[in-house]
């Protein structure tokens, strides 16, 4: 099985206006729910991919609860939470239907105790005895040190499971130094790691840093990955929704890490699932095969 963690889990809801124009009131409908948290999109796009995958992380409160009614009914995913005495946390997306953009409104998410932590980190270490890979998702909560991240890849490199990093920030770059076997970041976080807007240069510094593999989002660039293989960069037709795209990537890299697939046929995965995603952890298996053919994946000097 695939392990994902989710530390700052999310219950998200989207609504859909005409127009979204700031200072006024907007009517909208009841909205769509769904479990959110970047680990957590990326478990639900392995799942729908067939991967048999467990979901850990933090989850408490009556949102807490509504996440995990709503990952219930997943096919091959396994809810493996520990509980907080705080609520989980929300997020709200407004998407414009005429300009096509979406605009979110993220809360930071409620502080873990000490002893949510440690009876995390003893779940964290039980579960990776039978993980062939593990993805580390998204931001820490209030209460979680700056450092989890690095301590949570150092335990799995420990177990001889096979880590992928997809975080920002001070976090990303403590966890980096840990040595991950992958890191996911998008430009500004790997602009924030590296000092660097130049892609090509910021990737193979971010790899100098201790990852095995860099793969970045470029936007409508697509994608770049610095690799012991080389340097590959992946163009893909523009996503329909930008927000949605990060964590099929991480799923696709996820499931080429486990079966050891080549570089180039990971991208073009990651690829077509980035152009193709409908919404945040969703698979649109028409939508994929349509746009297949217009992935490109071509080798770059380094």
């Amino acid at each position: 099985m695939i392990l994902t963690v989710t530390l700052n889990t999310a219950l998200g809801l989207t609504h859909e206006v005409p127009a979204l124009v700031p200072h006024t009131s907007h009517r909208v409908g009841h909205g769509a729910e769904r479990p959110g948290g970047r680990g957590v999109d990326v478990a639900r796009v392995l799942a729908a991919l067939g991967h048999e995958t467990v979901v850990t992380g933090f989850a408490g409160g009556p949102t807490g609860d509504r996440v995990r009614a709503l990952l219930a009914p997943v096919p091959r995913l396994t809810d493996a939470f520990v509980a907080t005495e705080a609520a989980t946390r929300r997020t709200l997306a407004v998407v414009d239907t005429r300009a096509g953009g979406t605009t979110r409104f993220d809360e930071t998410g409620a502080a873990v105790t000490s002893a949510e932590w440690t009876a995390f980190r003893e779940r964290y270490a039980d579960l990776l005895d039978g993980a062939a890979a593990v993805a580390l998702c998204g931001s820490l909560p209030p209460g979680v040190h700056v450092g989890a991240y690095a301590e949570l890849v150092r335990t799995a490199r420990a177990a001889g499971v096979p880590v992928l990093l997809d975080t920002g920030g001070e976090p990303l770059r403590r966890g980096i130094a840990a040595r991950p076997d992958l890191v996911k970041p998008d430009a500004d976080e790997l602009a924030g790691l590296t000092g660097s807007r130049e892609p090509r240069r910021a990737t193979q510094d971010a790899r100098r840093r201790g990852a095995h593999a860099v793969v970045t989002s470029l936007g409508p660039g697509g994608l770049l990955a610095a690799t012991p293989d080389g340097l590959w960069r992946a163009t893909h037709p523009a996503p329909a929704d930008p927000t949605a795209a990060g964590a099929p990537v991480a799923a696709a890299l996820l499931a080429g890490l486990v079966d050891d697939t080549p570089w180039p046929d990971r991208l073009t995965q990651a690829a077509v699932l980035a152009a193709s995603s409908p919404a945040p952890g969703e698979y649109d298996e028409k939508r994929h095969a349509d746009l297949l053919p217009q992935v490109r994946v071509t080798e770059e000097s380094a």
